[in-house]
């Protein structure tokens, strides 16, 4: 048993790395993963999924399924770029097209090795005639608009007994860290003009208003839990200086490590807006954009995907692959990569100071720690059992998000992680389905770590996913 699945994405490897090429290509925004998104579930489609296209609101997202039985496991791909950091697959920085998204974070890969290991999976089971049901979850906007809590909000995960998701990084693993959860959110002002100069005193300036907002928000940091972060940008702040702003926007990140705890400090957030609005005598409106949960862990699961991790084996690296990494290196200060490492706390960081290309297999690490970043697999987590696990891919200490990310995002690097990740998916997922036991453990681990606690969306009844939002900023990033 799984050498049917395994054999599978070795005799696709080609077409695999083809696809996966074409996303980097791509290099799409959230919500608009257009031509990502088709290549992905016309593939399910053609290797006898049933595809429902267009779920939760989103043109982008859809569900595959096969198969039939009680048992149904959930396999997610994400395929949304990055804004800004277009980069060829070179060792230097060097832009593909200037001020173009690039995939700095690797959904590239993510999507295709979660649809690989699908399929794989689909014809490990019509092998050894197996009755069990895979999901598949094309989400789009892992980056910015948090995709799968629409998707989850709408019941698409209802019915899952457990999901996996592989998300390419620079460590072999899967980790037994939670995160944050992050309420982003938009501050609109509207004031009055006036001539900045001749006639102040009719104006009524919005950009007042997120100044002081903003100075407000920054004095609250002293009042919050150590762990709380909140961070913003400007991102419409008026014309020109002799014109008092009749509008101006803010967009904030509000970080916690459980909702519970976010809450009272979005709320003192609101308040802070709306005393801004007063002081300014300017109008304020609130646009929740997504809301997200923090990722509850699964031991049992994590066990089980480094164990598939051990059957199938690490990539080996060829010298000029080697040599790539190397180089894209020598671009991160070595006292960056050690704090990399450190803040990493896996056991006995210390001799990989000098790796490059990381090929150990590590042991499920980081119980009971948080980390500063957030995900919508979170939302999924409350759903069901669930873990996403890395494969190398970045290069080890350099930043994700980076030009150097999306570099190795589209090597020959990233072919070797996609595969090695879709193998384990698929063997992770037929040990899930054929041991009950272990399933039985994952779901009772689950039930534990929620300790009664009950999954309320986080999303208002009236927030609907920003697709003209998200537009502009596709169209502006394919300029």
């Amino acid at each position: 048993m799984k050498q049917t699945a395994w054999k599978w994405i070795d005799e696709n490897r080609e077409h695999l790395a083809e696809m996966s090429d074409k996303i980097w290509g791509y290099a799409e925004l959230g919500l608009w993963e257009t031509r990502s998104s088709k290549l992905i579930a016309d593939e399910l489609e053609k290797n006898a999924f049933k595809v429902k296209r267009g779920v939760a609101g989103m043109p982008t997202a859809f569900v595959a399924e096969y198969g039939k039985g009680q048992t149904c496991i959930g396999i997610q791909g994400e395929f949304d770029a990055l804004p800004g950091i277009s980069q060829k697959v070179t060792t230097q920085k060097e832009p593909l097209t200037p001020g173009h998204a690039g995939h700095g974070c690797g959904h590239n890969v993510h999507g295709v090795s979660g649809m690989a290991g699908a399929i794989a999976l689909r014809y490990e089971l019509e092998a050894d005639n197996i009755n069990a049901r895979i999901k598949f979850f094309g989400t789009p906007a892992e980056e910015n608009y948090a995709g799968k809590v629409f998707m989850v909000k709408e019941g698409h995960y209802d019915d899952v007994d457990a999901c996996l998701s592989h998300h390419p990084g620079s460590m072999n693993t899967a980790r037994l860290t939670s995160s944050t959860a992050v309420n982003g959110v938009k501050f609109h002002y509207y004031g009055k003009t006036s001539h900045a100069a001749a006639n102040p005193e009719q104006g009524r300036s919005a950009l007042d208003a997120i100044e002081l907002m903003n100075i407000g928000v920054n004095y609250l940091r002293e009042h919050v839990i150590q762990e709380a972060r909140f961070h913003y940008i400007i991102e419409a702040g008026g014309g020109q200086p002799n014109v008092v702003p009749d509008y101006a926007r803010s967009w904030y990140y509000i970080r916690a490590p459980e909702r519970d705890q976010l809450e009272p400090i979005y709320s003192r957030i609101l308040k802070i807006a709306e005393g801004a609005a007063l002081m300014t005598e300017t109008t304020l409106k609130v646009e929740f954009i997504d809301g997200l949960y923090n990722i509850i862990p699964n031991k049992v699961v994590a066990e089980t995907v480094v164990k598939n991790m051990r059957e199938v084996g690490s990539p080996t690296y060829s010298e000029k692959e080697l040599e790539f990494a190397a180089e894209i290196a020598k671009s991160t200060p070595k006292e960056q990569k050690v704090d990399s490492l450190r803040k990493s706390k896996i056991p006995g960081w210390e001799k990989y100071v000098d790796i490059d290309l990381l090929t150990d297999i590590l042991d499920p690490t980081g119980e009971g720690e948080v980390m500063a970043g957030s995900s919508d697999v979170g939302d999924v987590s409350w759903k069901c059992p669930t873990v996403e696990f890395g494969t190398t891919l970045n290069v080890l200490g350099a930043p994700g998000h980076s030009w150097q990310f999306v570099a190795m995002s589209g090597s020959t690097v990233a072919h070797k992680s996609l595969v090695f990740a879709a193998k384990t998916i698929a063997g992770t997922a037929l040990d899930l389905i054929t041991q009950p036991e272990l399933l039985k453990k994952a779901k009772a681990e689950y039930t534990d770590r929620l300790k009664g606690r009950i999954y309320k969306t986080p999303i208002p009844v009236d927030c609907v996913p920003p697709l003209e939002t998200a537009k502009v900023a596709a169209d502006r990033a394919q300029v």
